[in-house]
C-alpha cells in the first residue's frame, strides 16, 4: 500500500513557525497601542504554550485598559473637538505652573494639539509622575502644531504681585504661541487670558477637565522644573532641585539658616519672615 506525503510536506512547510516565547514577550512590551495589541493577539489566539496563553491573558487586560484610556482622552478633547466641528481653528490651552512655591518665576504654557491625539496619560501635571511628565512633554511638543512658553520672574512677581504675574505668564505664553501658529480661541484654566480680544472659554479644574489644559500644564510644569533644578546647582543650599521652590520643611529650614537668595519671592509671607528672622540673627552674632 503506497503512502501519499505530499499534502503533509505541503502543510508542514505552510505552517508559520512559532516564535520563542522570550520573542513574545518582547512584543508584548512593545504592544502599547491598540492596532499592536491586536495584531499580537491574532498571533497568540492560535499557541496552546502555557506561557503564551498566559501572555494572552495579560494582553486582554492591557487591550481593555487601552481602550478605557481611549474613552478618557476622548472625553478630554470633548469641548475642543465641538469648536472644531463649528469651524473654530486655532484652539489653544493655557495653564500656568508655580504660583505657590516661595522661589523661582511663575511659568506658563499655551498649547495646541492636533486633531488627531494619541497621548496615553495625559493629565493634569500634579497627577502625572514626574517620569511620566518627561515623556508625554516630549511627546506634545513633538506632536503640537504650536507651543508658547510665557515666564514672570521673580523681581516681577515682587513688584505686580502673584496674581497679576500670573496672567502675564499666561498673556505671555500666548504671544509665544501666535507667533508660530494662529490662534483662534483659548481654553484656560479658571482664568481669562488679558490682553487678546479672542473667544475664551475658562474651565474651573481646566487641567483635569480638558486635553489641552492638560497639556500646557504639562509643558509649563516640566519647562519650570528644568529651570528650578538649575537654580538648584546656582544655588545648592536651598535644594531647589527637590522641592522646586515649594515651602517644604526643608527648604523653610534652609531659609533660617542662610535667609533668602536672589530667586526667593520677598513679597510671600514666610521669605519675608525668615529675612527678618535671620537679619536679626546676623545682628547680634559676634
Amino acid at each position: 500500500m503506497s503512502i501519499t506525503t505530499g499534502s503533509c510536506a505541503n502543510a508542514d512547510a505552510a505552517r508559520v513557525p512559532l516564535r520563542s516565547l522570550a520573542e513574545l514577550r518582547a512584543a508584548f512590551a512593545a504592544s502599547r497601542t491598540p492596532a499592536a495589541c491586536e495584531a499580537l493577539a491574532g498571533e497568540l489566539a492560535g499557541d496552546d504554550r502555557s506561557g503564551a496563553r498566559a501572555l494572552l491573558e495579560r494582553l486582554h487586560a492591557r487591550r481593555v485598559a487601552l481602550a478605557r484610556e481611549t474613552d478618557r482622552i476622548a472625553a478630554l478633547l470633548a469641548l475642543r473637538d465641538e469648536l472644531w466641528s463649528r469651524g473654530v481653528r486655532g484652539i489653544a490651552g493655557v495653564d500656568e505652573v508655580g504660583v505657590g512655591p516661595l522661589a523661582g518665576p511663575v511659568v506658563a504654557a499655551a498649547v495646541v494639539l492636533p486633531q488627531v491625539v494619541s497621548l496615553v496619560g495625559l493629565d493634569d501635571s500634579k497627577r502625572v509622575p514626574p517620569a511620566r511628565r518627561l515623556v508625554l512633554a516630549e511627546a506634545i511638543r513633538s506632536t503640537a502644531l504650536g507651543v508658547g512658553i510665557g515666564e514672570v520672574s521673580v523681581d516681577e512677581i515682587d513688584q505686580v504681585g502673584i496674581y497679576r504675574a500670573g496672567l502675564e505668564a499666561m498673556r505671555r505664553a500666548v504671544a509665544s504661541l501666535a507667533r508660530v501658529h494662529a490662534v483662534g480661541h483659548l481654553l484656560v484654566d479658571a482664568r481669562t487670558v488679558p490682553g487678546f480680544g479672542l473667544p475664551q472659554t475658562a474651565i474651573v479644574k481646566g487641567d483635569q477637565k480638558d486635553a489641552s489644559i492638560a497639556a500646557a500644564s504639562i509643558v509649563a510644569k516640566v519647562h519650570r522644573d528644568a529651570l528650578m533644578e538649575r537654580l538648584g546647582r546656582r544655588y545648592p543650599a536651598y535644594g531647589f532641585e527637590r522641592h522646586m521652590g515649594y515651602g517644604t520643611a526643608d527648604h523653610v529650614a534652609a531659609l533660617e539658616r542662610h535667609g533668602p537668595c536672589p530667586v526667593h519671592r520677598r513679597s510671600f509671607a514666610p521669605v519675608a519672615q525668615a529675612e527678618r528672622r535671620f537679619a536679626r540673627t546676623a545682628s547680634i552674632q559676634p
